[in-house]
């Protein structure tokens, strides 16, 4: 269990949030966390690279030259793998990168990696009607009163899709904007920080707490 201070827009602190949530033992979090990482970057892989074999590659139907008698090594096809603007040998074909992993697994990996990041959380209140409109500008301000370096990787969780939000930060390069159900290995560990607001934080417990 680990005890968050809440912050309000101003960036000051407003009250208290608990981060509880099952993780796995000591001796096997890293390797399970790795797993799960492994994963999610080989599934992301859209493995459609492709090369043609001398079967595949346009032309080549006609013996360039006599078998013999010319002094030249003897020839079947212009498009030999040994020609230039011939076919490949054993090229990449597409496949299928993915890796399976228990559901109860990734769950377990993921809510061990979100534990393991409770030093870098933040925990705000919910802001959305601090956003009249659209601003990046306050945003970049409010996450500087959060205590945030400028330049570092922001994670901002929020439990479902506010408008206002996303606009402010779709231009921010440094900020990636993710929801409480779809949270992810990756994002958690890539992250300098993590902010959330207590209702998203709430929503995490719930959905990934089985």
């Amino acid at each position: 269990m680990v005890d968050c201070s809440v912050r309000n827009w101003q960036g000051e602190e407003v009250g208290q949030a608990t981060l509880q949530m099952r993780v796995a033992k000591e001796e096997n979090a890293a390797h399970i966390v790795h797993r799960s990482l492994v994963r999610q970057m080989a599934n992301a892989r859209q493995g459609n690279a492709c090369t043609k074999t001398r079967s595949e590659v346009r032309g080549g139907g006609r013996k360039p030259w006599r078998q013999k008698g010319t002094g030249r090594a003897r020839a079947g096809s212009n498009r030999s793998p040994l020609w230039r603007g011939g076919g490949v040998i054993f090229g990449p074909k597409p496949r299928d990168y993915s890796q399976k992993m228990n559901r109860k697994e990734r769950r377990l990996a993921l809510r061990t990696a979100f534990m393991s990041r409770a030093e870098d959380l933040i925990v705000v209140e919910e802001f959305t009607e601090q956003l009249p409109r659209p601003k990046t500008k306050d945003l970049v301000a409010a996450i500087g009163r959060w205590g945030i370096e400028p330049e570092s990787k922001v994670l901002l969780i929020l439990a479902q899709p506010e408008e206002k939000v996303y606009l402010s930060v779709r231009n921010l390069a440094t900020v990636k904007l993710i929801y409480a159900t779809n949270l992810n290995t990756y994002d958690i560990l890539a992250a300098d920080k993590i902010v959330t607001t207590n209702t998203a934080l709430a929503k995490i417990q719930e959905v990934y707490n089985d």
